[in-house]
């Protein structure tokens, strides 16, 4: 039985689909850093999947001689890593990322020292913010939701 994973950016302008193998990584090269505004860029290879696009176009940055990047030009959402040989997704635009663990790292050169340790700092749960950032006990989210929907945005009532 194949699994089909879907996903898509943060507005639902664009959405996907892919069926079959999947393998996630990381990459900490500078380059990635600098296209996810993160510390390092979790992306899913599609390459052994069949792959398409549901809704929407992608807007695209050639961001180097040999690799282009995908986005949302509505919402900005990096959405791919694109080679010759073969296309990653961007791991959080998927609706459920828990799906596929990361078992390989790239660019290691570039790896931030302390993004080792990020695991290990306190955390808590956004509830507890709501002292000091009051404004999120009334937070409505406009974001796609984490499944394909028919129409989107929604049509009001």
């Amino acid at each position: 039985m194949t699994t089909i994973h879907t996903g898509g950016c943060q507005c639902g302008a664009i959405r996907f689909r892919a069926e079959g193998e999947l393998s996630a990584s990381v990459c900490h090269c500078r380059m990635c850093q600098k296209a996810f505004g993160a510390y390092y860029a979790p992306l899913v290879s599609v390459r052994r999947a069949a792959f398409s696009w549901t809704r929407g176009e992608r807007k695209i940055f050639q961001s180097s001689n040999a690799v282009a990047r995908g986005f949302c030009a509505d919402c900005g959402t990096p959405l791919t890593y694109e080679a010759p040989d073969g296309i990653a997704i961007a791991h959080g635009a998927f609706d459920d990322p828990s799906a596929v663990a990361p078992n390989l790292q790239y660019g290691l050169e570039a790896k931030l020292p302390f993004a080792d340790n990020i695991p290990s700092l306190p955390g808590h749960p956004t509830e507890e913010d709501l002292e000091e950032a009051p404004f999120l006990k009334d937070l409505v989210s406009f974001q796609h939701p984490d499944h394909d929907t028919t129409d989107w945005p929604k049509k009001d009532p």
